[in-house]
């Protein structure tokens, strides 16, 4: 049995969720609205708080869809009342960002500066200190369209493994090679 589909989910306090028919779910909250269509053979209670997914057979269709489905409906609700956050950094000599609105202008070792309009939902902030690598910070309330945004941004520039130069995750480990040892 999914141990992820059988945990409840605890809705807080300013979050409202509604079904319809088709099993549209419907969440909304102090940081916006979110709505996604899930699979209509899930089975989505909402009583006293709580938020309950079961699945109607054992079959390994529904097996498989009992855990996503709760996740993704977990995700909402926490997207909506708290949001999520990515933070990636420039690792490298000459590495700059900087962003006008939603406009990202990224120079990272190419002989032309790489620009990137991340869409309205996510909130883009940039941040160069001397001394320190340069920092994008995403927010959002969409996990998945966030994940998204952050890993094209950092493939732009994958983190190298001799040197370690790159866009990365903040607190990423990146393995590291060997380079070619000296003649003697």
């Amino acid at each position: 049995m999914s141990r992820i589909g059988k945990a409840v989910i605890q809705l807080p306090e300013k979050v409202e969720i509604s079904v319809s028919k088709g099993n549209e779910v419907t969440v909304k909250g102090p940081r916006g609205t979110m709505v996604r269509q899930m699979d209509h053979d899930m089975i989505i209670e909402v009583k006293d708080g709580t938020l309950e997914v079961k699945r109607p057979t054992d079959q390994k269709r529904h097996r498989s869809l009992h855990g996503l489905t709760r996740s993704l409906i977990s995700n909402m609700v926490e997207g909506v009342s708290t949001g999520f956050k990515k933070e990636l950094e420039l690792i490298g000599v000459g590495y700059r960002v900087s962003n006008t609105g939603n406009l990202l202008e990224l120079t990272v070792g190419y002989s032309h500066p790489v620009y990137f309009y991340v869409p309205d939902d996510i909130k883009v902030e940039t941040k160069s200190e001397k001394g320190k690598s340069p920092t994008i910070f995403l927010e959002s309330s969409d996990k998945e369209m966030l994940g998204l945004v952050a890993t094209k941004i950092r493939s732009f520039r994958k983190p190298e493994p001799y040197k370690g130069k790159g866009i990365r995750f903040v607190g990423e480990q990146i393995r590291r090679k060997a380079g070619k040892t000296a003649a003697k």
